[in-house]
């Protein structure tokens, strides 16, 4: 029998060739990194489960973007994280100011979205004003909150409002606020496919929002996504996107890649994934058992995120995104 090569395995020859028939293109200036900004911290401190980041202070977060600018990242997402916690009635002038210095020293430099949600303002973690019962999350008054928030953030500075509550109608609320107001050119970015899931547990330690347990609201399942209903998530995406959503999210988004497929064959505006803190652990702790290599695990995960239709990534090895990148070997 005839010795022959496919096509398939002449196109793998070397890296040269596979660099040449790749599909996938990873650039630096496609991630976004996550920051933590903690009120009640008198300077940057390690966050135990969330390997390699800090909380910040006002004085810290500014060294740290200019460091992460050096390494090539330019568009942040920003955490803030309140001293005084409360039920309703909540005080955003710590994060207003945060905004407010950030974009008075880095200017146009930086593109800075700002979360939006009230779990690390509540006393209780939930993402939202409770019933008197406390039974459920109080969805339109609630919405009302964000829409305010979110035009004192637009105010400040924010290049782009992130809500990450999951209350319904809360884009055309933020959408209507901001055109109203002469900011009609500042971004949403919806956390539209956000699925209720155990993978933000280290997220939830620095933020400081991990939910109290009741006797009847128990976890966040009656607002965030079942994981067992990816229709819901496609839906409520669809839903934000006619509502005023620029960017739809898809989260966690290792976990729900068929969801990421599916937006990218319907969706006309940029998808978003959230490489979500316990997804990002996960590799953090392997590789610190010499189990798998860091930037190489970091990688991979990038490439079949962006494989499956992400067109931006959250991540929070962002910041080694230029160095990891230029190292690949296709």
């Amino acid at each position: 029998m005839e010795k022959q090569y496919s096509i398939q395995r002449r196109l793998r020859a070397n890296k040269h060739i596979r660099e040449l028939a790749s599909t996938v293109t990873l650039s630096h200036r496609d991630f976004i990194q996550p920051l933590f900004v903690d009120e009640s911290i008198a300077k940057q401190t390690p966050i135990a489960t969330l390997s390699g980041i800090n909380s910040e202070t006002v004085e810290s977060v500014i060294a740290q973007i200019e460091s992460d600018l050096n390494k090539g990242v330019s568009k942040f997402l920003l955490f803030p994280v309140p001293k005084v916690k409360a039920e309703q009635d909540f005080n955003f002038e710590f994060v207003i100011s945060v905004v407010k210095k950030i974009r008075a020293v880095f200017g146009d430099r930086i593109w800075l979205a700002v979360d939006v949600c009230l779990c690390a303002y509540t006393s209780h973690g939930h993402c939202g004003i409770l019933h008197a019962d406390g039974t459920r999350v109080l969805n339109h008054e609630t919405t009302e909150v964000l829409a305010k928030y979110s035009f004192k953030l637009a105010q400040a500075g924010a290049d782009c409002i992130a809500p990450s509550d999951l209350m319904d109608g809360r884009i055309a609320a933020i959408r209507r606020i901001l055109n109203e107001n002469d900011f009609d050119h500042i971004s949403i970015m919806s956390y539209s496919a956000k699925i209720s899931s155990e993978y933000y547990g280290p997220f939830r330690d620095a933020c400081k929002s991990t939910p109290k347990r009741n006797d009847v609201l128990k976890n966040r399942k009656t607002y965030q996504i079942s994981p067992f209903n990816a229709d819901d998530a496609v839906q409520s995406s669809i839903r934000d996107w006619e509502e005023g959503a620029d960017v739809l999210m898809v989260k966690p988004a290792l976990l729900n890649l068929d969801i990421l497929y599916r937006l990218k064959q319907i969706s006309r505006v940029p998808l978003a994934a959230y490489h979500v803190s316990g997804e990002h652990q996960g590799i953090e702790l392997l590789a610190q058992q010499n189990i798998i290599s860091r930037e190489r695990g970091h990688v991979e995960v990038w490439t079949s995120l962006k494989r499956t239709g992400a067109d931006c990534i959250i991540s929070y090895a962002s910041r080694f995104a230029k160095e990891w990148i230029e190292k690949i070997e296709y």
